[in-house]
């Protein structure tokens, strides 16, 4: 067993909290919902930008259940308590430290693990809502925070990581990598306006390799929360994988992308 199935989602919209003029991305989502289905992985690692931050480490989230809702976003009725998958947790923790990559494991709470509820940030909490989160049971979850100060080939050896450790789990196991892209989109936004923004689009043209050639100053006049994740979902697939483009839209602020991957 290994990875089954592979995403990119994003976390802006659902169609129970959404933004305007949103349609082609609600859709999208429901067919990478219908995908992750058909894959039925035992569990599921989002990587996530939103999530717990520490400086110069990448972070795993080692309690027994995240729960969390968008009641900050005025959609208290959207919520979800997903059990996480502490041995697959565990495993990932002691696989990046093996592999040189500086790695911590956050809990919140309880002091024993398995009792501690941690916080589900929108970033888990939307790809969950379609992906896994609202199954009977729900598919345990991994939460995986990357390290924005860290080097962008350590992103890419990490998501390497990540698929060894799923390899060796003897599960069937779903990456998602949670990501909104451009936050640059419009000038009365909060981020005001950058062209580079509407050119972060390597991802339709099935370019994910060239993710490493991105200057991080591009990155960064774009806003996007995206770069790090696609480059850990670009190690853990390599060339062994293909993608299927579903949506692209800016219809607020930030861009909003849907792909499916599926093993070659």
């Amino acid at each position: 067993m290994s990875l089954v199935f592979a995403a990119i989602a994003p976390h802006g919209t659902l169609p129970e909290a959404p933004v305007e003029n949103a349609d082609a991305t609600h859709a999208a989502l429901a067919v990478l919902g219908e995908r992750f289905d058909a894959a039925k992985p035992d569990a599921t690692i989002v990587l996530t930008p939103h999530n717990v931050h520490v400086q110069g480490h990448f972070a795993v989230v080692l309690a027994g259940t995240l729960a969390g809702s968008l009641a900050e976003f005025d959609a208290p009725e959207v919520s979800l308590s997903c059990p996480v998958d502490l041995e697959l947790a565990r495993e990932t923790v002691v696989a990046l430290h093996d592999d040189g990559i500086p790695v911590v494991g956050a809990s919140f709470g309880a002091n024993d693990p398995g009792a501690a509820i941690a916080p589900m940030d929108w970033g888990v909490l939307i790809p969950l809502w379609v992906m896994g989160g609202r199954s009977e049971p729900p598919v345990p979850v991994i939460a995986v925070s990357p390290a924005r100060d860290r080097p962008p080939e350590e992103h890419i050896r990490a998501g390497r990581v990540l698929a060894r450790a799923a390899g060796e789990s003897g599960k069937r196991i779903a990456l998602i990598a949670s990501a909104d892209h451009g936050h640059a989109h419009d000038a009365s936004g909060p981020y005001g306006f950058d062209p580079s923004a509407a050119q972060y689009q390597l991802v339709k043209e099935n370019r994910l390799g060239d993710l490493l050639e991105l200057n991080p100053a591009f990155v960064d006049a774009a806003k996007a929360d995206s770069w790090w994740q696609l480059l850990m979902l670009h190690g853990a697939l390599g060339n062994g994988w293909r993608g299927e483009f579903l949506s692209y839209e800016a219809s607020t602020y930030f861009g909003m992308l849907c792909a499916a991957y599926a093993p070659n």
